[in-house]
């Protein structure tokens, strides 16, 4: 029994622990050390575009905290959106553009795709960011 509540206390310490160390504050904000600024929105909408045409957007993206940001990696939930990042290795206080194009050739309606940018941060190892369309027919 006293075992069995000793492994208790141990596994709730070290729990209390990892939480405490891991770049979380109580009240949810990022710590400092662990902080990157995201877009003011993760959406961008087009509004009305013309079916066949290849509409662009670029969302920007900066290292606030005090370590490296390393984007490993940027797909779309769809061949029609092509992005590309211009620089992948962030040092503290350093930003990048996420460069987006949207290729309405085969849409109409109202479209929703989605751009995710895979990096090395414990928090959020996926930034994800959303574009919308209305796409007309010609």
């Amino acid at each position: 029994m006293i075992r069995i509540v000793l492994l208790l206390v141990f596994l709730f310490s070290s729990l209390q622990l990892c939480y405490s160390t891991g770049g979380v504050e109580a009240a949810g904000q990022v710590k400092e050390s662990s902080r990157y600024e995201m877009p003011e929105s993760y959406t961008w909408d087009f509004g009305q575009v013309k079916e066949g045409e290849i509409p662009e957007h670029s969302f920007a993206l900066e290292n606030k905290s005090d370590k490296t940001l390393t984007i490993k990696d940027v797909n779309s939930s769809c061949g029609c959106t092509v992005s590309k990042v211009e620089k992948k290795i962030l040092i503290p206080g350093e930003a990048t553009v996420i460069n987006v194009k949207f290729k309405s050739k085969g849409y109409s309606g109202i479209v929703k795709q989605y751009v995710y940018v895979h990096t090395d941060s414990i928090d959020k190892p996926i930034l994800k960011f959303t574009i919308k369309a209305d796409v007309v027919k010609q």
